[in-house]
């Protein structure tokens, strides 16, 4: 099974808006910290941006301004709103849950940016 569902990927052009979601069915978003990871062809996956069970959020500096991550507990479904969108965050991006010793992922969906 699927625990982890993410959605919302696609193609824009520069400067366009996206908001991926990850959507768990086990509610994951009450019981683990939640991440968006990346990878771009010929790279290694990278953290993008996490949100503990305490609301505390990170962002790497690239994506700084541009992105903002979020949960809806009740609905159990994490988001990533990506803005400003650049070529350079053409990527598989992946959801994670994570726990000690209990990571869980997403398949990863395509965001593309390009003109």
């Amino acid at each position: 099974q699927e625990y982890l569902v993410e959605s919302g990927g696609g193609s824009v052009q520069p400067g366009g808006s996206l908001r991926l979601s990850c959507r768990t069915t086990k509610n994951m978003v009450n019981w683990y910290d939640m991440a968006w990871y990346r990878q771009a062809p010929g790279k290694q996956r990278h953290l993008v941006a996490q949100i503990t069970l305490d609301g505390t959020t990170y962002a790497i500096d690239s994506v700084k301004g541009r992105f903002t991550i979020s949960r809806d507990d009740a609905k159990d479904t994490m988001y990533l709103q990506m803005d400003n969108l650049k070529p350079e965050d053409t990527a598989v991006y992946v959801c994670n849950a994570h726990r000690i010793n209990d990571d869980w992922w997403g398949q990863g969906i395509q965001v593309t940016v390009s003109s």
